[in-house]
């Protein structure tokens, strides 16, 4: 008896299906609901997490220009003083700590408030001025 190229492909492919569901029945009840847990959870306002909430702290300074200062500070969009120059950050720091801090905070002409950081408390915006002009 001669075998068509055509039934051994079909014969392949039965085996394959056949064999592939095999594996499946294997799995146990475990292994599946495990396979198909949710991957987060969701809380309404005023729920408690399940679970122990890790207090982060606050983030440096560093951090924080990392994460949000350096897109514009980084290299002086828009005339954003540049981290480390001198020269950029003189005439700002001329006009004193205080001011520095509220134009960070409430934000200056083209630079928003916080720079984007909404989440960002006053001591961290501080502290990623800090950390621009260390050095000067």
């Amino acid at each position: 008896m001669e075998l068509s190229l055509r039934q051994l492909i079909v014969a392949a492919v039965a085996a394959l299906t056949f064999a592939g569901s095999a594996v499946a029945a294997d799995m146990s009840d475990e292994a599946i609901a495990e396979r198909i847990k949710p991957v987060g959870s969701i809380y309404l306002e005023g729920d408690a997490p399940a679970g122990e909430a890790v207090a982060a702290g606050p983030r440096t300074g560093d951090a924080v220009y990392g994460t949000f200062c350096v897109a514009c500070h980084g290299s002086g969009v828009m005339g954003a003083p540049k981290k480390g120059n001198a020269d950029d950050w003189a005439p700002r720091i001329a006009k004193g700590k205080d001011v520095l801090t509220d134009h960070a905070i409430h934000g200056f002409n083209a630079m928003p408030a916080k720079g984007s950081c909404m989440d960002c408390s006053d001591d961290e915006i501080i502290a990623a001025i800090d950390h621009m002009i260390e050095g000067l």
